[in-house]
């Protein structure tokens, strides 16, 4: 019996990743499993491709609001970044990332998946002078 199989779950059915990628021996530290800089690196990219889409331009990232590693991430693992806009303001967008890890066939296992990460960033719109720019309310 798989004592993890609450860890387990699916990939988010309704939406497609904005972001996915398979980590190399290069992206690892001494131990074997993928620098968390790693991860928050590919996040914050996930999370400004959704920004920039929705802002129509250019944005900077002006907060980390919440990042939490729930289990680690793999050489091999297929990574999969989804997110969401949770609030638009007047120059700002903050966008929920939540990160899959699918692993298990390279070993000749069954695959699984799990959520690994789930992170809170907000960015700004900037113009291209890098100076805050109004988001628009529809593009």
């Amino acid at each position: 019996m798989d004592n993890n199989k609450e860890i387990y779950t699916s990939l988010p059915k309704d939406c497609d990743p904005t972001l996915r990628i398979v980590p190399m021996p290069t992206d690892t530290n001494h131990a074997g499993d993928v620098f968390g800089g790693w991860i928050m690196s590919q996040v914050d990219i996930a999370g400004s491709i959704l920004a920039i889409r929705r802002t129509g331009g250019r944005v900077a990232t002006v907060a980390v609001n919440n990042f939490v590693f729930k289990h680690p991430v793999f050489i091999g693992d297929l990574v999969s970044f989804y997110t969401e806009i949770t609030k638009i303001g007047r120059t700002s967008i903050t966008v929920d990332v939540a990160v899959y890890a699918q692993r298990g066939p390279r070993e000749g296992n069954k695959e699984i998946c799990i959520k690994v990460t789930e992170a809170v960033l907000t960015y700004v719109a900037v113009d291209e002078k890098r100076r805050p720019r109004i988001v628009p309310q529809e593009l």
